[in-house]
C-alpha cells in the first residue's frame, strides 16, 4: 500500500474545508440535465470557476455537486457507477429509505417541493455564496444565464437568510459542535478530540484506520490520465479522492407550534419545569445562548467559554442535567454510550458517526431578534403563514454509517439510551413502527417527569443525496 500524502486542498471543493461564514448571503440552485453533450460541455467550463479549499474567498464562492441520476444522464459507464455507495445510488425516496429516515405521512416524498417522485428530477446542485445580496444575485445570474442553451433547466432556487446572533428559527444559538479536523486547523494541534479526515473526505483514513469505500476506475477508462492512482495498490484510478457525499434536507420549522407546546407542557399539573424557556432548553440540551446544560444546568450563563468542551459521563451520566433524550445528546452522544461509557472507546465510537454541517436557514424570522421571550410574547398574534426552516446540508464519507445512522439509530430511535416511546424532541418523528412515540422525559432526583404529547416541530420538504467531487474527479466525469 502506498503512503497516503497530506490533502491537496486545491483539489478539494471549498465547502468541505470551510462553511463560508464570512459570506452570509447564499442560494442553492437545483438543475436538471436536458441535453447531455451541451450540459457536459457547460459544466466542464465551470470547473475552474468553482471555489477550492486552497483559497479563502471574501467576495463570493461557488461549489457544485451531482446526483446519481445526473451521472447516468451524463453517460457514465455502469462499471464506474457501481463503485459509488449504495446509499448514493438508491437515493432517499425508496420504500426502505423512507422507513429509515421517517419520511412517511406528511413527510412523504410525494409532498416534497423538490426531490420527490412528483417533481422534476434534480441532477446538479450549485451552491452559491456571497458577501451580500447584490453580489449573490450577480453570481446566481452568472450561473443561470442561458441555461436552456447549455442543456440545463432550473428546477428550483432555494434562498437563504442570515438570522441574528447565529441563531436558528427556534431561537437557539446554532453552528456549535462541529467536529474538529486537524488537517483543516493547523493552529490547534494540541487538541485530543480530532476526528480523522477520512470520515469526511474520501481517500484518507477514517475512524477505523481504513480508507472508506469509494469509486475506482480501471486505468483504461481514464485515457487522459486525469485521476490519481489508488493508494491501496489495486492499480485502479481513484475517482473518489478528495470528494465527499453531500446530504441535503429542506426542513420546515413550526416556530409558533414549538413555543406553544413549551407553554402547554410547562404549565401541566405534573410538570417539574414551569418555565417554557427552561423546558425548551431541556429538549435541545443547550440554553438559547448555546451554553450546554451539562455546564449550566439551572440557568442560562452566556459568559461561559468553550461551549463545546464537555463530556457527559463524569458529570451527567444519569441525565439529571441534560436529559438522556435531548437533541444534542442524541446527535452527538460523546462518551455516554455503551459498552464503556466514559471511555475513549465510547468517544471514538461516537466520532465514527459525526457529520460536517454546512446548512443555512431560510424564511423570515418569527420575531426580529429571535429571543425566546420575544417569540413567546408574539404568540398571541395571528400566525404570519410564512414557511421558515433549515436547508440542512451535511458532508460525510459514508452516508449509511453517518447521516442515516444518526437519523435512524439515534434521533428517531424510541429506545435510545434506555428510553421508551421517545424520539428526538426537536427533529424526531412522532410515529415510528406504526406506534406513537411522542414522549419526552426529564430525569430528576428523586423522580423523573414525562411530558406528553410532544407534537412534531419539523417537516421534511425536500431532499437528495449528492456527490461533491474533487477537481480532478469533476474533470474526469465531465470529459465524456
Amino acid at each position: 500500500m502506498e503512503e497516503i500524502v497530506a490533502p491537496d486542498f486545491s483539489d478539494i471543493q471549498g465547502l468541505v474545508v470551510r462553511g463560508y461564514g464570512p459570506l452570509p448571503a447564499a442560494a442553492f440552485l437545483l438543475l436538471s440535465i436536458r441535453n447531455r453533450s451541451k450540459a457536459r460541455r457547460h459544466l466542464r467550463e465551470l470547473i475552474d470557476d468553482l471555489t477550492y479549499g486552497d483559497t479563502r474567498p471574501t467576495d463570493q464562492a461557488t461549489n457544485l455537486a451531482l446526483t446519481h441520476h445526473s451521472l447516468v444522464r451524463l453517460g457514465i459507464h455502469e462499471s464506474i457507477l457501481s463503485g459509488f455507495s449504495n446509499e448514493f445510488r438508491s437515493g432517499m425516496t425508496t420504500p426502505h429509505k423512507r422507513r429509515i429516515l421517517g419520511d412517511e405521512g406528511n413527510h412523504a416524498p410525494e409532498h416534497w417541493l423538490w426531490g420527490g417522485p412528483n417533481t422534476s428530477p434534480v441532477d446538479v446542485l450549485v451552491l452559491c455564496y456571497a458577501s451580500d445580496e447584490k453580489a449573490l444575485n450577480s453570481r446566481v445570474r452568472h450561473m443561470t444565464d442561458n441555461l436552456s442553451e447549455h442543456g440545463l433547466e432550473e428546477v428550483h432556487r432555494l434562498d437563504t437568510v442570515t438570522l441574528p446572533e447565529f441563531r436558528e428559527h427556534f431561537g437557539f444559538r446554532d453552528s456549535i459542535g462541529q467536529p474538529y479536523i486537524a488537517e483543516f486547523d493547523q493552529h490547534s494541534q494540541d487538541r485530543d478530540d480530532a476526528v480523522p479526515l477520512g470520515e469526511f473526505v474520501l481517500g484518507y483514513r477514517n475512524g477505523y484506520d481504513l480508507l472508506t469505500p469509494r469509486p475506482l476506475v480501471e486505468p483504461g477508462q481514464d485515457r487522459n490520465n486525469i485521476l490519481p492512482t489508488d493508494p491501496e495498490g489495486s492499480g485502479a484510478r481513484d475517482l473518489g479522492l478528495n470528494g465527499t457525499y453531500l446530504v441535503f434536507r429542506q426542513l420546515a420549522q413550526d416556530v409558533p407550534g414549538f413555543w406553544r407546546a413549551q407553554q402547554t407542557l410547562a404549565s401541566g399539573p405534573n410538570s417539574l419545569i414551569h418555565d417554557p424557556v427552561h423546558l425548551a432548553a431541556k429538549m435541545v440540551g443547550r440554553w438559547p445562548s448555546g451554553v450546554p446544560l451539562v455546564l449550566a444546568p439551572d440557568r442560562d450563563q452566556p459568559g461561559i467559554p468553550y461551549l463545546d468542551d464537555f463530556r457527559y459521563h463524569a458529570n451527567d451520566a444519569d441525565g439529571n442535567r441534560c436529559p438522556l433524550g435531548a437533541h444534542i445528546r442524541r446527535t452527538h452522544p460523546r462518551d455516554s454510550l455503551e459498552p464503556e461509557p466514559g471511555s475513549e472507546e465510547s468517544l471514538a465510537f461516537s466520532n465514527r458517526h459525526r457529520l460536517l454541517r454546512r446548512g443555512r436557514a431560510y424564511g423570515p424570522p418569527f420575531a426580529p431578534d429571535l429571543v425566546p421571550e420575544e417569540i413567546l410574547a408574539k404568540l398571541n398574534e395571528t400566525d404570519d403563514g410564512q414557511e421558515r426552516g433549515l436547508h440542512f446540508i451535511c458532508l460525510n464519507g459514508n452516508i449509511g454509517r453517518q447521516f442515516e445512522f444518526v437519523q435512524h439509530t439515534w434521533s428517531d430511535n424510541p429506545n435510545f439510551n434506555g428510553l421508551r416511546q421517545e424520539t428526538d424532541p426537536i427533529i424526531g418523528h412522532r410515529t415510528m413502527f406504526g406506534q406513537p412515540q411522542d414522549s419526552f422525559r426529564v430525569q430528576h432526583e428523586p423522580l423523573r417527569c414525562k411530558y406528553r404529547p410532544v407534537p412534531e416541530f419539523v417537516r421534511t420538504r425536500g431532499g437528495g443525496y449528492f456527490f461533491l467531487p474533487g477537481r480532478r474527479a469533476l474533470q474526469f466525469l465531465l470529459t465524456g
